[in-house]
């Protein structure tokens, strides 16, 4: 059954400037006119809501995350509908409550014909809706907000009652897709505000696009036009320079709009087509630690979640390997609610396929290059990541060379992550500005003086400066990665090496350093949570004992080096988070002008510190 057969040839023979280039220069006026399926038409596919039984079906696991949904969408029954109520300027978390809500209960429709889901939607639906306005001055939450309704309009179409299908439409309509034009700077950046905003609108554009024809064909346009920007970012190999979290949250959207104009009308116009976005699963899952806790550079959090966009992925790549860690977070329950979950079902296969990735190393350049080394895929694997880069990314920190390392299921090398954005703003900080001399780079935790990385002369890395990685090995049992940190110590140092070195249980750091015209004084640095105590009759070696297990770290060069401890529980500034448990492994070395230097530090497991091992030039490596 098909409505408004007449309303498609409108839309794709006006999708041509934007999308003609993106599908091989094919003229889309030319394609045949295909009629508009029936609700629900987004992102389901053939079968709707059937074949996401039939998976359910077949597979234990999933049918453990739709138990999941279900439970949460039968709390929902009895909880008040969602408030406009901003935290800060963001309305954000309401949107997403939203999202979660409406996508949960329109699914636990979809499957039972329970009408108390669907006149449970319906209000949350209507309330939000009944907003003012869906906070446009920040517009990640009109574009989430959109999507929450455009889903739940297009799955709840045949339930809703009439006039609240009216007022939803007109919601989405007059809240969501005329409040994006004529548009904002989301519109052509290239981060992921690009891909969230887009791909929200997009959901509700298609899902109202019979009775609004035409601001839906200037929606999808846009996107269609637009949204490559900010895939260009994953080029050549695809890390997505903001960390892994945000690649959970851009990524993931940028599927959605993919996804669902596949499923609306057919056809991805050229935006799965893009190597580095297309590859870019491959990052997400070598990024990801054995203990599923990330490399969490930039403003990302630590803790790998549940994360549909890899279902999608593995499914379009034919890759099960993909699911590796997504498998484990079904098979130990450790499903949350997040608000993407009812489209994991949607584009979720065997999981009985899955099997360890072929590759334990993995290196992308681009933006942001990251090198990253395992011993293996269990959990208890040693595990270690670099990072080059700029400060002057977005969500970047000045934590260009810093590193982490896994190893015995314990993180020993840490990455502090994002402060809360909120607290920060609240306390008048100039969070956003990416200047040298802003007030970002005197947030502790964004420093340079809160990361496993160098510190001259107490001063900040250099915001312009990008340091690539210049060479890597993939080698199973003998990787490493050489980046080249001079551009971001421009004027601190005359030049500057960093190479990081896995070679079966001992972790090898060096840096080759060149002073410049004058004295300086480098501050070597390693963070970490365990306790650390500096061995009194060689105080170039410190122990760290966490969990019952032990790591040695040892200076080999410069022989004279002398460790120090520092807390870092409590930062220097008022709206610093305080980082409780956490100190730095540190010592420092003072060059004269033009002197060159060699910093080697071993980290080994306990039965292999003081082995016999000799530094070799980076050269040589």
């Amino acid at each position: 059954m098909f409505r408004f057969a007449a309303v498609v040839p409108l839309l794709l023979t006006l999708l041509t400037a934007a999308c003609a280039g993106a599908e091989g220069n094919e003229a889309l006026e030319a394609r045949p006119a295909q009629p508009i399926p029936a609700h629900p038409r987004l992102l389901l596919g053939e079968g709707g809501f059937g074949a996401v039984q039939a998976k359910l079906d077949a597979d234990p696991a999933l049918q453990a995350v739709w138990e999941f949904i279900r439970k949460e969408a039968d709390a929902v029954l009895d909880a008040a509908p969602v408030e406009r109520i901003k935290t800060g300027k963001r309305l954000l978390s309401v949107s997403r409550t939203c999202l979660q809500r409406v996508g949960y209960l329109a699914l636990a429709h979809g499957l039972t014909g329970n009408e108390a889901y669907a006149r449970r939607a319906e209000q949350e639906m209507l309330a939000a809706s009944a907003f003012e306005d869906w906070n446009p001055s920040h517009f990640l939450d009109v574009a989430e907000m959109t999507a929450a309704l455009g889903i739940g309009y297009d799955w709840l179409y045949d339930a809703l009652t009439p006039g609240a299908r009216d007022t939803i439409r007109a919601a989405i309509l007059s809240k969501g897709l005329e409040t994006s034009f004529p548009g904002g700077g989301w519109v052509r950046t290239d981060n992921n505000w690009n891909q969230v905003c887009h791909g929200g609108l997009v959901l509700g554009a298609l899902a109202v696009m019979e009775d609004a024809p035409e601001i839906a064909k200037q929606t999808i346009e846009r996107a269609i036009e637009y949204v490559p920007i900010a895939m260009k970012e994953y080029e050549p190999d695809g890390v997505y320079p903001e960390g892994p979290t945000y690649w959970a949250y851009g990524t993931t959207y940028n599927v959605l709009l993919i996804a669902a104009l596949e499923s609306a009308l057919g056809s991805a116009f050229g935006l799965d087509a893009h190597a580095g976005f297309m590859a870019s699963p491959e990052f997400y899952l070598h990024a990801t630690g054995p203990q599923r806790t990330f490399f969490n550079f930039s403003d990302c959090g630590l803790n790998a979640k549940i994360t549909p966009a890899m279902f999608w992925f593995a499914k379009r790549l034919n890759n099960p390997s993909l699911l590796w860690f997504e498998r484990q977070v079904l098979e130990a329950g450790d499903v949350d609610r997040d608000r993407m979950l009812p489209f994991l079902l949607a584009w979720a296969s065997d999981l009985d396929a899955v099997t360890a990735p072929g590759a334990r190393n993995w290196q992308g350049d681009g933006r942001t290059p990251v090198a990253l080394m395992r011993s293996g895929w269990d959990d208890t694997a040693t595990f270690a990541g670099i990072k080059g880069g700029s400060p002057g990314s977005n969500h970047a920190h000045m934590d260009i060379g810093s590193f982490v390392l896994d190893r015995g299921g314990v993180r020993w090398v840490e990455d502090l992550g994002m402060q809360d954005y909120n607290s920060l703003e609240t306390a008048g900080v100039d969070l956003w500005n990416r200047k040298q001399d802003s007030q970002r780079w005197d947030v502790f935790r964004i420093s340079n003086l809160s990361h496993s990385t160098l510190v001259v002369d107490g001063q900040k890395q250099v915001v312009k400066g990008h340091a690539p990685i210049v060479r890597f090995s993939g080698e199973t049992d003998a990787p490493f990665a050489l980046v080249d940190l001079g551009p971001v110590y421009e004027g601190q140092l005359a030049a500057a090496e960093r190479g990081l070195a896995l070679r079966g249980d001992r972790v090898v750091v060096q840096d080759e350093i060149t002073a410049p015209d004058h004295a300086v004084t480098v501050r070597w640095g390693l963070v970490t949570r365990a306790e650390a105590a500096v061995d009194a009759e060689h105080p170039g070696t410190a122990t760290l004992e966490q969990k019952g297990q032990t790591l040695t770290v040892q200076v080999q060069e410069p022989a004279d080096a002398r460790i120090a401890i520092l807390d870092l529980e409590h930062p220097p500034h008022d709206y610093d988070a305080p980082n409780p448990g956490v100190r730095m492994v540190t010592f420092e070395i003072t060059l004269e002008p033009g002197a060159q230097a060699t910093l080697a530090v071993t980290l080994d497991t306990a039965d292999a510190a003081g082995a016999e091992w000799t530094p070799a030039p980076l050269s040589a490596w």
